[in-house]
């Protein structure tokens, strides 16, 4: 499948690195875009036969993920950018061989099975997104952070494609090794950028602003931008993952990941209100 390169953008992930290149070796070049990492990943991605690419962020535009697609001299068709924590599987590969051979989309959505405290979930809010594109198709949605923000790769962004757009049915494994605390930890960074955000996107009276960023979401972007910043957003996100989408099936473990979800999003909602955010 040499006309698909793997890009794994990663920062301190020798943890989970060296699995998800193991699993992804049969799809094509794998490309490893690191952030100066402190831990080992730089020498577990060279001894798993990857190629590593330096990355460092000024603040601005573009972040990682852009910045490859722009500085990386593609020798295949299509990019399919994995996280560390995030592991294909040999029927994951199989359809991704036998859609590619004859489509006429530019990009894929894909489909993810959550993992948390060592167990496969079976139910809560399901998790899927465009990671697999055509490398001349588009790029993630361009954000002008001018250094309000920490996170130096696409985290909530998506791609921009100019095309249409399939689904490979098949799941990735979601399952982050680096334990609970770095769980909690990365969920406040993203708090805080979502808050920010909203700051940038929304007006006084929660009125979206009239702006091509605006314009660029989705329409679940929208939905959540527009609510974010309600009292019973966060709440009704748990009944919705706990309830209505069969959290409880997952027992404690189901329990435990649909709260701290909603605290995610409550946390959201209490830095867009706090003047010191």
């Amino acid at each position: 499948m040499s006309h698909i390169t793997v890009v794994i953008p990663v920062k301190n992930e020798a943890k989970n690195l060296s699995a998800c290149i193991a699993a992804a070796r049969d799809i094509g070049p794998i490309v490893v875009v690191d952030s100066m990492s402190s831990d080992d990943t730089r020498g577990v991605a060279l001894a798993a036969g990857a190629e590593v690419l330096d990355f460092s962020w000024d603040g601005q535009f573009p972040k990682k993920r852009n910045w490859t697609l722009r500085n990386y001299s593609f020798t295949t068709e299509w990019v399919l950018f994995l996280d560390a924590d995030e592991f294909v599987s040999a029927d994951f590969i199989k359809e991704l061989k036998s859609t590619l051979l004859n489509t006429e989309h530019v990009g894929f959505w894909l489909n993810f099975e959550n993992h948390f405290m060592g167990k496969k979930l079976r139910g809560g809010d399901p998790f899927r997104k465009l990671a697999l594109f055509r490398v001349d198709a588009g790029e993630y949605e361009r954000i002008d952070e001018d250094n309000w923000s920490h996170l130096d790769m696409e985290v909530h962004e998506h791609p921009v494609l100019e095309g249409s757009i399939g689904e490979i049915r098949a799941s990735i494994e979601h399952n982050d090794f680096r334990g609970l605390k770095h769980y909690i930890a990365k969920h406040n960074e993203y708090s805080s950028w979502e808050a920010a955000r909203y700051k940038r996107l929304v007006g006084r009276d929660d009125c979206p602003k009239s702006s091509g960023e605006w314009a660029a979401l989705t329409e679940r972007q929208k939905k959540k931008y527009k609510n974010l910043s309600k009292w019973w957003f966060a709440p009704a996100y748990f009944i919705v993952s706990y309830f209505c989408k069969k959290g409880f099936l997952d027992g404690s473990v189901g329990l435990h990941f649909s709260l701290l979800k909603a605290v995610y999003f409550y946390q959201i909602r209490l830095k867009i209100i706090a003047a010191d955010a």
